[in-house]
Parts: C-alpha cells; sequence; structure tokens
C-alpha cells in the first residue's frame, strides 16, 4: 500500500528543537512536491512549509520562518522538518502530503489545506512543547 508515513513528533520543552521525517512507503518521492500542514485543537489547519521535487524551491509560513528548515533526501524516500526555537504555539499534529508535480507553486500548495488537493496524505504526528 503506497502511503506516508510521519515520525518524530514528541514532547518537548520551549526552546527545544525537534527533526520530523515524511517517509513515502510503496512508491517514490522524488517526483513529488512535498508539504508540512500542521493543526491544533480548535484552530484552523495550516501550511507550515512546502518543497519542490528537486528541492530548489521553499516555501515557509510567517510563524516559522527562521526557526524552521524543510529538506529532502530522496535517495532515502524521505522529507525532513527541522524545527529549533519551538515554542507552545507550535504545539499541533503535523502532516505531511505529496503533490503532482507541476500541479502549483510551492507557494501556492503551502496554501492548500484541503487532503483531497493531494496525491498523498500522512495520518500526522503529535508534536508537544510545553514546560
Amino acid at each position: 500500500q503506497s502511503q506516508l508515513v510521519e515520525s518524530g513528533g514528541e514532547l518537548v520543552q520551549p526552546g527545544g528543537s525537534l527533526r520530523l521525517s515524511c517517509a513515502a512507503s510503496g512508491f517514490t518521492l522524488d517526483y513529488y512536491a512535498i508539504g508540512w500542514f500542521r493543526q491544533a485543537p480548535g484552530k484552523e489547519r495550516e501550511g507550515v512549509s512546502c518543497i519542490s521535487s528537486s528541492g530548489g524551491s521553499t516555501a515557509y509560513a510567517h510563524s516559522v520562518k527562521g526557526r524552521f528548515t524543510i529538506s529532502r533526501d530522496n535517495a532515502k524516500n524521505t522529507v525532513y522538518l527541522q524545527m529549533n526555537s519551538l515554542k507552545p504555539e507550535d504545539t499541533a499534529v503535523y502532516y505531511c502530503a505529496a503533490d503532482t508535480p507541476g500541479h502549483a507553486t510551492v507557494q501556492a500548495m503551502c496554501a492548500q489545506l484541503g487532503s483531497a488537493w493531494y496525491d498523498y496524505w500522512g495520518q500526522g504526528t503529535q508534536v508537544t512543547v510545553s514546560s
């Protein structure tokens, strides 16, 4: 079965760091643009960061710019989200999604918050930032 699997979420103190992973199973991630999205209880879903299939283009939400870095290792079929200087407001379930090549720019992709837009949507990993 082809799917995306997120991992790396856990409880961390404010100011700490985490690295989330988005691994593809059953298909090759190389051709897809990948996005990270998050949703906290009672809040709207937010596009956190997106990366093109080549890795040459990236986009970030204003709320995470300068603190989060998206990257990809196509040899490992995995996309990463390095999160530094974490804040309590970063607490959410984080999802990754794969978009058809050429479907949209990374900026436009990060604005598409509905899972139906994407070819693949993961099950999510919980990130909790609390002391």
